[in-house]
């Protein structure tokens, strides 16, 4: 049985399609029906809930992780209590924490002139965490999906 990695692929998949979303549809269009400043108050509060969207589906994705391993375990089949899934998934999280949670108080310090960066330097760095979650999690996606087409020695 592999009910917790369909829902960690499953989970995986529509964490991938929020980021994207959030990228590609959500911020530009505030940035293009709206005045800067006001686009980056519907941004910054886009980004927070993204954020917290983040830190739970990586956690439910994490403990599907985990759990998938110890069924794998029991059967007899290979696979360790840390797989490269479960470091993607981990790595995402890093990425939400240190990218949004970490960043994030700096910039508002840095945009009243203030603090050790730049805003610029900060959002660049801020980018970088979310390019890098992104890819992090379609490659969890993609993994997970090949995971369950992998053969195994139990039904289902």
């Amino acid at each position: 049985m592999r009910e917790p990695l369909r829902w960690c692929a499953l989970l995986a998949a529509a964490w991938f399609g929020l980021l994207l979303a959030v990228a590609a549809i959500a911020t530009p269009a505030a940035f293009s029906a709206l005045p800067v400043a006001e686009a980056g108050r519907v941004a910054a509060r886009v980004l927070a809930r993204e954020a917290q969207a983040s830190l739970f589906l990586g956690v439910a994705t994490a403990l599907l992780l985990r759990a998938q391993a110890r069924r794998w375990a029991s059967q007899g089949q290979a696979g360790g209590a840390f797989s490269l899934e479960l470091g993607l998934a981990l790595g995402a999280l890093f990425c939400t924490v240190a990218g949004y949670h970490g960043i994030q108080p700096w910039m508002a310090e840095a945009r009243s002139g203030g603090g050790r960066f730049t805003f610029g330097q900060l959002h660049a760095a801020s980018a970088a965490f979310y390019g890098l979650k992104t890819v992090l999690v379609a490659v969890l996606a993609w993994r997970s999906v090949a995971l369950l087409s992998r053969p195994t020695s139990s039904s289902g």
